[in-house]
């Protein structure tokens, strides 16, 4: 149980609340999230058909949602902290269910492409918002456990998005992947606005020209990443998205290190431990969902199954970290945060490792079980222990912020991951033949494992414990 009322002094302090319903409130929205990260994956196939859509196109419906979704957590961190955390977590849902409604009734390539886009706004208001709202309303002996617990939660919306994508298109129609997403945000709006208590930052003024120069950087630098492949890297607009985008980082970290009330604390990196994290949740984004990107697709495309039926033999790599995560969190104090880390880093690099090799037009499906199984335990070590250290990194005022920069990092990863692996897919093959998407997917998913085996030596350098 949680508690948290109100003194004669005004001062919030804890109430009475049922340690399941906080979950709930912030799992659902954060289920939802993690869903529509890797729901349209075994859809893809499906989708290009039927709006025409290049593998371009079929990039930005992946990246529409995470370029908004990394550009403005930061800044949704900060409004949070500043105008109430629960108020733009509340917002951030009914932003996110209305743009699903919207994706649903595309008819044309752009506008499930700009409907995916709101719906990462949307995100970007709710995942770290919701980690800091979770630790601020649990007790601290119980907040390992409960940051295990939400780590299981998305890993049920990674584990049943390939499933769910697939059944649904089988059963029903694609557009039903977004659907779904609108009674479930409703309840989630429902629970959020009765059981979770609203809480602020320190207090501090807000920073425009943080805001200003942090969300435009990250949305060109993470622009510019996406196109790149597509556009070339060094004539266009690519180069000088890339260039402004520097400018403009830099510009926030030089503001940043002279204002008095910044947005992002640049003391946050004095910790190890928070610098060292964030670097392996970079590699760790990367190499696997832009090697998710492309193996999603190899059971329809190479084996020529129906979406549901690729749904349902990812499930040993998706469904893993749903057992792995809550367990890692609550053997994490025993075990030691770094060594889970590392442990899952390993075993991730190593199942893709698996199955770039084991790939091929003739592989059976039990040579690679093996293999996913490996790799969703590798991401069930890696999500809990990952937040749990972030937040234990900084002074509790920090978390919102901190939980922001984290997310903004992997994020920006999952674009990075997808236009750089699908990069390396379109330039060494294609979809022409079976042949030649094997030939592009296992180079490209090499690179994914050997940039998360970087990862892995980063993790070693990490504190023994948060």
């Amino acid at each position: 149980m949680t508690t948290l009322a109100l003194e004669k002094t005004g001062a919030p302090v804890r109430r009475t609340r049922p340690i399941a319903a906080v979950l709930a409130a912030v799992g659902i929205p954060t289920f939802m999230v993690s869903l529509d990260n890797l729901v349209v994956s075994t859809a893809l196939p499906v989708i290009r058909t039927e709006l025409h859509a290049s593998i371009t196109d079929l990039q930005w419906f992946v990246n529409a949602y995470t370029l908004p979704f990394a550009a403005f957590l930061l800044t949704a961190a900060a409004l949070g902290d500043r105008l109430g955390r629960r108020r733009m977590f509340i917002g951030g849902i009914i932003i996110f269910t209305l743009a699903s409604a919207a994706a649903a009734l595309s008819a044309e390539a752009w506008q499930l492409t700009a409907a995916r886009a709101i719906q990462g706004l949307g995100g970007a208001a709710i995942t770290p918002l919701a980690l800091t709202l979770l630790a601020r309303a649990v007790p601290a002996n119980f907040r390992n456990a409960a940051v295990g617990i939400w780590g299981g939660i998305t890993g049920l919306g990674v584990a049943v998005g390939p499933v769910v994508g697939g059944a649904v298109v089988d059963g029903l129609h694609w557009s039903w992947i977004f659907w779904l997403n609108v009674p479930v945000g409703v309840v989630a709006v429902v629970l959020a606005a009765t059981v979770l208590d609203e809480s602020r930052g320190d207090g501090r003024r807000l920073d425009p020209i943080g805001l200003v120069l942090s969300a435009g950087g990250m949305l060109l630098l993470v622009w510019g990443v996406v196109d790149g492949p597509d556009r070339g890297w060094t004539s266009g607009r690519v180069p000088v998205m890339l260039g402004a985008a520097v400018v403009m980082l830099a510009g926030f970290v030089f503001w940043q290190a002279r204002n008095s009330a910044p947005m992002l604390p640049l003391r946050l990196f004095r910790s190890r431990g928070f610098s060292l994290v964030n670097v392996v949740t970079l590699t760790f984004s990367a190499g696997a969902f832009g090697s998710v990107f492309l193996l999603a697709q190899f059971f329809q495309v190479v084996q020529g199954l129906s979406p549901l039926q690729a749904g349902l033999r990812t499930l040993p790599w998706t469904a893993a970290p749903m057992i792995v995560a809550p367990l890692a969190g609550l053997f994490a104090g025993r075990i030691g945060q770094r060594n889970l880390i590392f442990a899952g880093q390993v075993f991730l690099a190593g199942g893709l490792l698996w199955m770039a090799l084991g790939l091929s037009v003739t592989a059976s499906y039990t040579s690679l079980i093996g293999a996913f199984a490996l790799a969703g335990i590798g991401m069930g070590l890696t999500f809990a222990p990952v937040s749990t250290m972030v937040l234990a990194s900084v002074d509790q005022d920090s978390q919102g912020v901190a939980s922001g920069t984290n997310n903004t990092i992997r994020e920006f990863g999952v674009a990075a991951g997808v236009a750089a692996l699908s990069s390396i897919f379109s330039s060494l093959g294609g979809f022409t033949s079976f042949d030649s998407f094997i030939d592009g997917t296992r180079p490209a998913v090499l690179t994914g494992a050997a940039v998360i085996a970087v990862g892995a030596v980063v993790a070693l350098a990490l504190p023994r414990r948060a």
